[in-house]
């Protein structure tokens, strides 16, 4: 006969359960961050939450999280799923690719954030060591809520999505070494602040440049042998492996686990393994973030609100403003766009989940005490809580200034047909757009532009560019624009969507119009011969071939025989494509 089951055991997974299956679907119709209701379930439901309004023995007790540290050490391998997804979507070659945003942008706004908070912290009378690890771990954001909030409202594939991430990225990386310098701080060691930062830096990048190694030897030949089976639920395991066998790698050599996980999705994200991998871990990093986040809710005890509301909530003002102005700065030393400034400060300038672990492993080791980290894990939950707040009031702040420009545009600079003549448009006015426009300037054949970046607009043609500002998409706006007597059409923009709409508006005004496009890839510039463009010219062909031009004249090939070379192997592979 089986014995009686201990329900209380129980208890703490139900209380998490039902929080993801009722509480998150709620806050998801209000579009808000399911991160926001677990940070405030965990508030509630924790050990300093609704059960201090009954006695001990109340019923409330049923209703909490028991005080232990099971869940603390599951709600941890959220934060490893989750550098492993950042890790697996980023891949090795757009890391380099992001080098400036990452590396420049990223540090300094780290480092420029923590030493005006530590500045603050050391003027009231902190410890050195307490102060710089505060301002560090305050000088991060949030990862989860904001990649979260960008992903649900479709806007990592823009400007401000791309330049967050890299920050962010930053940041991610920058927790490991922060790790490791609470545990320098806290031996026997005897190293100063800047010294055990510099171990900590060396140490980081030796046992990263193990775990590289060894990862490129052994992951790829892994997941073949798996695959081979045909067994999803060996894939499955498999994943699961490589993500806490990479964390405890790094973890044994004293670094964070979410470091070696990190690393293994950033190997992984070369393999033809990525799609699939991505799928698999998915669903439970979701939950295993929101025990996370459950458990830093937790960690916020009202008791430090009431007894001191002024320092808690001054914190918070006071740590949103500091880094507001720093990014703002940055931003614009970085020449971004105001639209990307006014986003990305809102969505950065509050505290982020790492806080917790850093200050907490500080507390732990004596560093800062209780009562000065559980003041910091109040400002740091409360400006998390304000993130979408935050990001709400950028976007009403842009949308009135993007209508303000629109309309400008529109009585300003809207294409008249009987003002513009022209041989060629070229739709989207980026980095490609601009230079096809200098090259037709120099050839004398006349062109007009379009882009739908009102901000973008203003600028170029406060250079004198002939940008006007409209979508492509629409045949009215084409109507205007003179489509019917345009002879051909350059088309730069890189989302394959609006391209193929794009050209379907193009060619039910004017069919005869020449079209060139360009093309993601081979695969993207047959798609296009199919839809009928005239000449499609995949981007990753076409630098190919000019490395190898390149490459022939340094050799010493005479220059005309090359060039004629290169021109023969880029028809040979334009007709390959048309026919295929």
């Amino acid at each position: 006969m089986a014995g009686a089951t201990n329900v209380e055991i129980y208890k703490d997974a139900l209380i998490i359960l039902s929080t993801a299956a009722v509480v998150v679907p709620v806050v998801r119709r209000f579009k808000l961050s399911p991160v926001i209701a677990y940070l405030i379930s965990g508030f509630v439901l924790g050990p300093t939450g609704i059960v201090l309004l009954g006695s001990p023995d109340s019923f409330l007790k049923w209703l909490t999280i028991s005080p232990d540290h099971v869940l603390n050490r599951i709600g941890e391998l959220g934060v490893v799923f989750l550098l492993f997804l950042i890790g697996l979507e980023l891949s090795i070659q757009r890391l380099i690719t992001m080098r400036r945003l990452v590396f420049g942008l990223g540090s300094a706004q780290i480092l420029l954030s923590a030493i005006v908070i530590t500045s603050f912290f050391c003027l009231i009378g902190l410890s050195p060591a307490s102060a710089v690890l505060i301002g560090l771990s305050l000088a991060l954001s949030s990862t989860a809520i904001v990649i979260e909030l960008l992903a649900q409202q479709q806007r990592l594939a823009t400007g401000t999505g791309r330049t967050a991430f890299a920050v962010l990225l930053m940041q991610d990386l920058a927790v490991i070494p922060l790790i490791f310098l609470v545990t320098v701080l806290a031996g026997d060691s005897g190293m100063g602040v800047v010294e055990g930062l510099l171990t900590a830096l060396t140490q980081a990048g030796l046992a990263l440049f193990a775990v590289v190694g060894i990862g490129w030897l052994v992951l790829r030949p892994l997941f073949r042998h798996v695959t081979a089976s045909g067994s999803q639920e060996l894939f499955a395991a498999a994943t699961l492996l490589v993500i806490v066998a990479s964390g405890l790698v790094t973890g044994v050599a004293g670094l964070s686990m979410a470091l070696g996980a990190f690393v293994a999705g950033l190997l992984l994200a070369e393999t033809e393994f990525r799609r699939a991998i991505q799928s698999t871990v998915e669903p439970g990093k979701g939950l295993l973030l929101g025990v996370f986040f459950f458990t830093v809710g937790m960690s916020l005890d009202v008791r430090t609100i009431i007894a001191e509301p002024s320092v808690v909530l001054l914190g918070t003002l006071g740590i949103i403003l500091i880094k507001a102005f720093v990014i703002i700065g940055l931003l614009s030393l970085f020449r971004m766009p105001f639209s990307v400034i006014c986003e990305i400060t809102c969505l950065l300038a509050s505290g982020g989940e790492f806080a917790f672990i850093v200050i907490g492993l500080a507390n732990a080791n004596g560093i800062i005490d209780s009562d000065l980290s559980a003041k910091v894990f109040a400002i740091t939950v409360l400006s998390m809580l304000l993130i979408p707040v935050l990001d709400i009031i950028g976007q009403n702040l842009l949308s009135k200034r993007k209508v303000s420009e629109k309309r400008e545009l529109a009585l300003l600079e809207s294409p008249n047909t009987h003002e513009i003549s022209g041989q060629a448009i070229i739709v989207g006015f980026g980095r490609v757009g601009r230079l096809l426009s200098e090259i037709l300037d120099e050839q004398h054949i006349p062109h007009i532009a379009i882009d739908y970046n009102p901000v973008n607009v203003t600028s170029e043609r406060k250079r004198g560019r002939p940008v006007y500002f409209g979508d492509a998409r629409n045949e009215k706006f084409l109507h205007k624009a003179g489509i019917r007597n345009i002879k051909a059409v350059l088309i730069t923009i890189n989302s394959p969507n609006i391209v193929d709409e794009v050209i379907y508006c193009i060619q039910s005004i004017n069919p005869k119009s020449i079209i060139v496009s360009r093309a993601r890839d081979a695969e993207h510039a047959r798609h296009l011969y199919e839809k009928g463009v005239t000449c499609a010219v995949p981007a990753m062909i076409e630098a190919n071939l000019q490395l190898a031009e390149a490459s022939l004249i340094e050799l010493g090939m005479e220059k005309q025989i090359v060039t004629n070379s290169i021109d023969m192997k880029r028809n040979e592979l334009r007709l390959k494509l048309q026919c295929n």
